[in-house]
């Protein structure tokens, strides 16, 4: 009989929970379903009525993944859903997150990353931030990521405006700015733009605006264009399918500042730690809101 769990009332069915989905690292299905119950808490605030997307590794991350937009067939009845039409051809239904349950099904469904939507159920036309996704192209230190990243929270601070960073958990970093949800995704990825130029004005040998990978170099990348309806980013606290387990952690500017850090030094083993430490990092995204 496979093993169940009931988490508010709802029953959770697991199977292989042996099966290691971080090979060689003692990291299995289980320990990747206990992260997402221990971390629920803090995570769930940040996934609340927003559609999302999962990438999948049933077979481990050095075995081929994909993404999942729909509710696969089979999931419990008690699974939140809601139907998107993107188009005439093409509606996605998508799931949402109600609680620890979802969860817990999720990462026993494999799914090792986690993404969200830029803006809510409630306005689905406009975003609840803004997000500047520094991207660094192979071979850049990552103090040189640290360096952009603080150059843009001083050009936003100049025009009297908040916020806040977090490791993608792989190579960059992505600083939000939690705004009103009150303009378009054309007007908040404009003023990304925008805000990105003055940044390559100040660093133009180590930034980038050039959209194709093959003609960037060496360069920090400036990505504005995850800005749209219907992108999405790497969740707060979710794992990555990479070595070491990594997770999209909240920083302190501070920690920016000294480098004290490098993307992967966070992950499901040390995650939570910090959080009882310092709680949750990214809590002013949801409440901090600004216009620009």
């Amino acid at each position: 009989m496979s093993p169940t769990l009931k988490e508010n009332e709802k029953k959770i069915t697991f199977t292989n929970l042996q099966k290691e989905l971080w090979p060689g690292e003692g990291l299995d299905k289980y320990k990747l379903i206990k992260y997402y119950l221990d971390v629920s808490s803090y995570m769930l605030p940040h996934l609340k009525n927003r559609f999302l997307v999962f990438q999948r590794f049933p077979g481990g991350i050095h075995k081929k993944g994909f993404f999942q937009k729909n509710c696969p067939q089979g999931a419990p009845a008690w699974i939140k859903t809601l139907p998107f039409e993107h188009d005439r051809q093409k509606t996605t239904n998508y799931i949402l997150a109600s609680g620890p349950e979802t969860l817990t099904w999720l990462g026993n469904q494999a799914c090792l990353e986690i993404h969200q939507w830029l803006s809510s159920i409630n306005t689905l036309d406009c975003p609840d931030f803004a997000v500047f996704d520094l991207d660094p192209m192979e071979g850049v230190a990552f103090s040189k990521v640290c360096t952009i990243a603080l150059a843009l929270q001083r050009l936003l601070k100049q025009k009297n405006l908040r916020c806040y960073p977090k490791t993608s958990g792989s190579r960059g970093i992505q600083v939000y700015l939690p705004l009103y949800p009150v303009y378009s995704y054309e007007h908040v990825r404009k003023y990304c733009e925008d805000v990105f130029k003055e940044v390559y004005k100040l660093y133009p040998t180590i930034t980038t605006l050039e959209k194709k990978v093959s003609k960037r170099g060496p360069k920090i990348y400036l990505d504005y264009l995850q800005n749209a309806k219907g992108k999405t980013l790497i969740a707060p606290y979710s794992p990555r399918p990479l070595p070491g387990a990594p997770v999209s952690a909240p920083l302190k500017w501070e920690e920016v500042a000294a480098v004290s850090f490098l993307p992967t030094s966070f992950n499901i083993r040390n995650i939570l730690p910090r959080l009882h430490e310092k709680g949750d990092l990214f809590a002013p995204v949801l409440q901090d809101l600004q216009r620009i």
